[in-house]
């Protein structure tokens, strides 16, 4: 039996109601899953930006090491976002945010480049652990030295400002090597560092002149001061060649530098490409396209 044609167009009615509801709750699903995703990039970028900063920042190893590791995690998100969000722009023949997301990639891929040099530099903390062994190791030694000097006693009477006055020499010219090493530590030029390092020589060579110097005008009880001296300089140069070696690398001032000028620029640069991506989804009304 034939259906009124009534009927039939009813039938088609409700058809075309759910056809269309259908198609707009995946448009509108489509959306919100594209701003969510798009929230999310721009979240997980910036904290992958800060913890790189910490990294770069922190005060030991294993700082730098769990702040690093959190900046690896936070980029391998946003690039699990970028890869999810490209479809669903597709899916909804959004150009102008498919642009800002193709845009994005290749700058995330030069940040990314940029931070792992950064981050590869921050974890070796060169110039902290040259800061730590200058006021730790070395300031004891230096210290060593100086005491053994306090103890030694003029062979002849006649000699005694002159001993007191050469031991104090001695002490100086160690004092400046000590002082030499926090400029050296910090600055991050090869030739300022080649002066420093010159002057070092320079101190070196007056502290153990004025050890040899004193060997014959102290009494026989004192020798052993001046041989536990000699062996405290002889232990400090060492420290001081350690210092100025990973002085030398520089790994956290160029970390520093790379972080406030290059990767800065190209941190930027995906902020804004990212937040332009949001606004325009926030813009985005619903229009049924499939």
């Amino acid at each position: 039996m034939r259906i009124p044609r009534a009927c039939d167009t009813a039938a088609i009615t409700i058809v075309a109601i759910c056809v269309t509801g259908c198609g707009g709750n995946t448009g509108l699903e489509r959306l919100s899953r594209a701003r969510s995703l798009s929230a999310d990039l721009l979240v997980q970028f910036t904290r992958a930006a800060d913890a790189s900063n910490k990294a770069v920042m922190a005060t030991s190893d294993e700082a730098s090491i769990a702040f690093a590791r959190d900046a690896e995690t936070a980029k391998h998100a946003v690039q699990t976002d970028v890869e999810a969000i490209d479809p669903v722009l597709r899916a909804l023949d959004y150009a102008d945010e498919l642009r800002l997301v193709q845009e994005f990639s290749p700058r995330f891929a030069a940040y990314r480049e940029m931070d792992r040099r950064i981050l590869d530099l921050a974890v070796e903390n060169t110039n902290l652990k040259a800061q730590r062994l200058s006021f730790g190791p070395a300031q004891e030694t230096a210290d060593a030295f100086a005491a053994s000097l306090e103890t030694v006693a003029p062979l002849n009477a006649a000699d005694g400002w002159r001993v007191k006055a050469l031991a104090a020499a001695a002490v100086a010219a160690v004092r400046q090597i000590q002082a030499l090493q926090a400029p050296h530590i910090a600055n991050a030029e090869d030739t300022e560092m080649s002066r420093m390092e010159e002057r070092m020589a320079a101190s070196e060579k007056k502290a153990r002149a004025g050890l040899e110097t004193l060997g014959p005008l102290v009494q026989p009880g004192s020798r052993t001061a001046l041989t536990a001296a000699a062996g405290a300089l002889d232990r400090f140069m060492a420290l001081n060649g350690e210092i100025t070696a990973l002085s030398r690398r520089n790994t956290n001032v160029h970390s520093l530098a790379l972080t406030l000028n290059e990767k800065g620029k190209l941190t930027r640069a995906c902020e804004d490409t990212l937040a332009g991506l949001r606004a325009a989804l926030d813009t985005r009304g619903f229009t049924a396209t499939r």
